[in-house]
């Protein structure tokens, strides 16, 4: 099953995570949370791991027709965003929020999803 929108960049990790905040920013999102998941897992369970981040991104507007719609959507939001480096490559991906729209089986909350996915694949191009 695919859940996510995802891409293989050229950039560095540092940029692909400057470049990806910047295009969320240009199609309405905020950054409510940023998870270095490198640096807790070698603080809470003492392991290595590749540069990895979440990015919990959220277009008020769009999250607000939500609720509306929906009060338990919460549990969906934010949208992740995640940047990540595999194999000497960074890697960038989103939630696909057409999967929130299937999970609430709600047929208004379809263009909602369908316009927040829109804007996240134009996030993932920009980068």
């Amino acid at each position: 099953m695919q859940y996510g929108i995802t891409r293989t960049v050229s950039h560095s990790y540092e940029q692909a995570v400057t470049r990806v905040t910047e295009a969320l920013q240009k199609e309405g999102f905020g950054v409510l949370t940023s998870i270095d998941v490198k640096d807790t897992l070698k603080k809470k369970l003492g392991v290595d791991f590749p540069r990895y981040i979440i990015l919990g991104a959220c277009n008020p507007p769009l999250a607000h027709r939500a609720l509306q719609l929906e009060e338990n959507i919460g549990l969906l939001l934010p949208c992740n965003v995640i940047v990540y480096e595999k194999e000497g490559s960074t890697v960038i991906g989103a939630f696909d929020p057409m999967m929130m729209a299937t999970v609430i089986e709600q047929e208004e909350m379809r263009p909602i999803a369908e316009e927040v996915r829109k804007r996240l694949e134009r996030v993932i191009e920009a980068v």
